[in-house]
This record gives structure tokens, sequence and C-alpha cells, in this order.
């Protein structure tokens, strides 16, 4: 007897929700799951910096001092803003200052952008 695909992948689905739900200590390694995927999420995100980073190095020093240092503070103040996402958002006013410095950063790396394309 041949069983659907889609019919197999939600009954394995539901047994490791089951089986995450009726052992006693499933919520911990579910935990400890989700942060693991969660860290080789922020190691690619890194490495694929990096490698951004080594094959645009010449456009990058090519910007001047003043429009490097705003570039790279830009995207400093998205990580912070990004690693601070919970502390600011527990209330009404730090969700619109979180809001803010993220469209702050865009919009300082959106005018390192355009003043790049300048002559």
């Amino acid at each position: 007897m041949k069983i659907n695909a889609n019919v197999r992948n939600i009954a394995i689905i539901i047994v490791l929700a089951a089986a995450v739900d009726g052992i006693r200590q499933g919520q911990y390694a579910a935990g400890t799951v989700k942060e693991a995927v969660s860290l080789g999420f922020l190691v690619a995100f890194a490495w694929i910096g990096s490698r951004l980073y080594r094959e645009h190095r010449i456009a990058l020093y090519s910007l001047g001092n003043q429009r490097r240092a705003i570039l790279y503070g830009a995207v400093g103040a998205a990580l912070i803003d990004w690693c601070a996402y919970y502390r600011l958002t527990a209330t009404g006013f730090g969700t619109i200052v979180w809001i803010l410095i993220l469209a702050g950063a865009g919009y300082a790396v959106y005018a390192v952008y355009r003043s790049s394309k300048e002559y």
C-alpha cells in the first residue's frame, strides 16, 4: 500500500509534536534544537557577510573614510537594534524607537549607496 507523500509528512509532524509534548523534557529539547537552528542561520549570515566584504573590498575602500564610517555605523546600529528587539518592543515607545533606528540605518545605507553613484 502506497501512502500519499503529503499524508506521510503530516503524520511525521504529528508524531514529532506528540513526542515533544509527551516527553518530560520535550520542551527543553525543542528549545535547544530551535537555538541550534538560529545559531546556524547567524553563522550563515556571518559567512555571507564576510564573502561579500572580500568580494567588494575595493569598492568599499573607494567610498572614502567618511562614507565608509557612515556605512559601517549604520550596519552596526542595525545589528545592535536587531539584538535588542525583545527589549525594545516590550513597550509601545520602544517599538517606535526600534523602527526609527532601523529606518535610520536603512536610510544611511541608501544615502551612502546614492552618493557612491554620483560623480
